[in-house]
């Protein structure tokens, strides 16, 4: 437990130092107006959401896709015959403003989202601040699993994230998620519905077209004996023309919101992580 707090303090750090004038603010990617631009390429960091925007009138389709834990081995082919998708489609009312639909083979979960740009970082401000929420319903639960009648509100989750990014120079941007979040249905019965999160994440470009992601989530309440863990995920982002083709291993094999953050059964110790993709396309 120590060494978890320690990780989300040492990522927390350069947070610490945006009300001071940093020397690597003169190194900024910049445009006429002073607006820094591309803290991240994509609009994921690995399973959290950046506070990348789609601009107006552009229309994104995503795939994301993970691979069964491949601790399975040979059995399951190490995790290709347990797969997870999802597929995510955005469009961008304008450039602050993206409203989403998607559908997930995790207890076939659907979802609707938005996500709004309240500010964005420049020579003024320090850092982009976006708010996102999500609302998903589990179609795949049944009465055989709750012993009583299933409920609309149990089927139905919500998610309420503010997002903020500083780009710390041209290589390297840091993002911190405060997060609630509400499962009508929880799988361990002593979690409280209502749940808190924190999450921090960054990117490090290592090239004109690679960089190295990482996103971690910090559960604030989560129940005594819960058999589920805090999501950590480690990738890669390629950028190929016309998209952001991401590669990575997590602990949590679903890909949405209330999903990752309250249901991660992974352990990096013993090497029961998942491979996964993400795809995005830019119509």
């Amino acid at each position: 437990m120590k060494k978890k707090y320690l990780f989300v303090c040492l990522l927390l750090f350069p947070f610490l130092l945006i009300s001071q004038n940093s020397l690597l603010s003169s190194i900024d990617k910049t445009d006429s107006t002073g607006t820094v631009e591309a803290a991240f390429k994509g609009l994921k960091i690995v399973n959290f959401e950046s506070t990348k925007m789609v601009n107006e009138r552009e229309f994104y389709f995503i795939v994301f896709h993970r691979f069964g834990s491949i601790r399975t081995g040979l059995d399951g082919f190490f995790g290709l015959d347990f797969a997870n998708t999802r597929l995510h489609f955005i469009y961008g009312f304008s450039d602050s403003f993206n409203l989403s639909i998607a559908r997930s083979s995790f207890n076939k979960t659907y979802d609707v989202s938005g996500k709004y740009r309240f500010v964005q970082q420049d020579d003024n401000f320090p850092v982009t601040v976006v708010g996102y929420s999500q609302l998903a319903f589990n179609t795949l639960l049944d009465e055989p699993v709750l012993q009583r009648e299933v409920r609309l509100g149990d089927r139905t989750s919500f998610t309420q994230q503010i997002l903020i990014s500083r780009k710390l120079s041209e290589n390297v941007s840091v993002q911190l998620m405060p997060t609630y979040f509400y499962e009508g249905y929880v799988p361990y019965a002593p979690q409280d519905n209502s749940q808190f999160a924190l999450g921090v994440g960054g990117r490090v470009k290592l090239s004109q077209r690679f960089s190295l992601n990482l996103d971690y989530g910090l559960h604030l309440n989560r129940a005594d004996g819960s058999p589920f863990v805090n999501p950590l995920s480690i990738g890669v982002d390629i950028e190929t023309g016309g998209h952001v083709f991401q590669l990575h291993f997590t602990n949590a094999q679903p890909t949405f919101e209330s999903g990752y953050l309250g249901n991660a059964i992974g352990d990096w110790g013993n090497g029961d992580i998942y491979f996964g993709f993400n795809l995005s396309r830019v119509f």
